[in-house]
């Protein structure tokens, strides 16, 4: 059965914090992939705060909207740890751009790797619309 590759930046632009709670723990005691989705949700929108945006919604008149999502798993996550959260963009085009997430523990182990594609959309006109030059050219830099 072939596995799921995610790629990493060259760059990793931004650093998020989570720690995690008892109430992250899946069935089977360790941090369920549903969280690390929503992990990844958090890190996000405090990269783009960080840029100077104040959501995902924050791009004049424009928003984000994610196009797919994937994890792979290195190691178990449990419950009161601080995990840092890695952020770097990549495969940039005219539309939107992956994000990539390196979630790593305190003892430095890579826990997970995830990734999420992302779009620019109107939601005014329910449309897909082109990046904007001045968050192309934040995440370049």
């Amino acid at each position: 059965m072939s596995r799921i590759k995610i790629d990493e930046p060259i760059i990793y632009s931004f650093t998020a914090i989570i720690h995690t709670r008892i109430t992250d723990l899946n069935y089977g005691g360790h941090v369920g992939n549903d969280r690390i989705f929503a992990f990844m949700h958090d890190a996000r929108v405090q990269f783009l705060k960080h840029l100077g945006y104040k959501n995902e919604m924050d791009f004049n008149g424009l928003g984000m909207i994610q196009t797919d999502a994937a994890i792979t798993y290195k190691a178990e996550i449990f419950a009161h740890e601080k995990i840092e959260i890695a952020i770097g963009a990549m495969n940039l085009n005219k539309y939107g751009c992956d994000f990539v997430y390196r979630f790593t523990k305190e003892d430095k182990r890579l826990a997970s790797l995830g990734k999420t594609g992302i779009i620019f959309f109107d939601y005014n006109n329910r449309r897909i619309a082109e990046m904007p030059d001045e968050f192309a050219g934040k995440i370049k830099s």
